[in-house]
């Protein structure tokens, strides 16, 4: 019976040591999962100090002056909506829908604004809008596609109009400092500078004939920049910027402005008779195209307007028999006192050196046969 009693004490003892053991398995687990799970003391928070202020030095006198002019001339320079009337395909109404935007300036008191003819061209209308932000309803006054300038009025008070400084282009210089203000994009008033990359360039208008004295400038022009000034470092208007020459269409470090000889000379007459004052034959010509077709060069005269210069010198128009269709064609200008005409856009930029009242000797040929016409030049408007 001993020994049985022993051996039983001896396998409680046993079984004891073995739940002990395992309960000492199951605790130093559940210590360990406490401790992955407990995350570690987060280190003390470190306090940034920032860095010190250091005082702005002293603007230069460059940039003082920079931001003089702009603060001054902006005030001069507008912001310019267009709108095309759009038909609503549901209920058959005309509807106003955007078309583009561009900048322009403040020419008078009188509120005629200054802006390419291609900001405005196909518009069904134009808004305005002043430094004050104030929108106005703008009426086209006068036009010039041959220059791309066009000019607009507003019924905003005097008051609220600072006319821009008008200045010279004759006295610029390649490397000369300019600065150009405009809505590029869209955006407020933006301040772009750069320098005069050359004097006298010639590019083309909206008519396919070049604009002569053209200034090029490296300054920033993108969309939304054209119509709006360049000014030279004293503020004064040198230019309207009109064009870049850039196959993106942003900026290239290659603009172009309109010359501000150009713009004086069109703006007043642009106000007074809604175009420019030129003088005038009296006739209408063939297109080029046509003029080569017969193997010739020069100007093709097409029709004769009736008591005009042209008509009172007997020049003849092309004509056309109506019983056998034969054509006669009309004289060919070849010449305007001695100098060379080889298409119509050389006889409209040689007339471009006379006014009205001028007489001209014309070389034409008629029937094959040169010949030799007098004529007073008449203006192409009735002042």
């Amino acid at each position: 019976m001993r020994p049985f009693v022993t051996l039983a004490a001896l396998a409680l003892i046993a079984v004891v040591l073995a739940y002990v053991r395992l309960a000492m398995r199951v605790e130093g687990l559940e210590a360990q999962l406490r401790k992955q799970a407990t995350p570690a003391a987060a280190a003390p928070a470190r306090i940034l100090v920032p860095p010190p202020v250091i005082p702005r030095a002293e603007l230069s006198d460059l940039e003082k002056s920079t931001i003089a002019l702009f603060s001054s001339r902006s005030k001069s320079v507008v912001h310019i909506t267009t709108v095309t009337l759009q038909q609503d395909i549901f209920r058959l109404n005309a509807l106003e829908v955007p078309q583009g935007m561009g900048s322009g300036f403040v020419w008078d008191t009188a509120g005629h604004i200054v802006t390419n003819y291609h900001v405005i061209r196909d518009a069904h209308a134009a808004r305005v809008t002043l430094p004050d932000h104030s929108v106005w309803e703008a009426k086209l006054v006068g036009k010039s596609p041959r220059n791309d300038i066009a000019v607009l009025r507003i019924e905003a008070p005097n008051a609220e109009l600072s006319p821009i400084v008008v200045g010279s282009s004759h006295d610029l210089a390649v490397g000369q400092q300019v600065f150009a203000i405009g809505s590029p994009f869209g955006l407020d008033y933006t301040l772009s500078t750069g320098v005069i990359s050359g004097l006298g360039r010639e590019i083309e208008g909206l008519m396919g004939l070049p604009i002569h004295g053209a200034i090029q400038t490296d300054a920033a022009i993108n969309p939304g920049n054209s119509g709006g000034p360049l000014l030279d470092s004293s503020g004064r208007l040198i230019g309207m910027n009109t064009s870049i020459l850039s196959p993106s269409g942003a900026s290239a470090g290659i603009g172009f402005a309109v010359p501000i000889e150009t713009i004086a000379r069109a703006v007043p007459e642009l106000i007074q008779y809604g175009g420019e004052v030129r003088p005038t034959l009296g006739v209408q010509f063939a297109a080029d195209a046509l003029t080569r077709r017969f193997g010739m060069t020069g100007a093709l005269v097409l029709a004769v307007v009736p008591d005009s210069p042209a008509a009172r010198a007997n020049m003849r128009p092309t004509r056309q028999d109506p019983k056998t269709g034969r054509v006669s064609l009309g004289d060919i200008i070849g010449s305007i006192d001695d100098k060379l005409v080889n298409s119509n856009s050389d006889l409209y930029l040689a007339l471009e050196a006379y006014k009205a009242g001028d007489r001209v000797k014309l070389g034409i040929t008629r029937d094959g046969q040169p010949l030799e016409l007098q004529l007073e030049l008449a203006s192409n408007v009735n002042p």
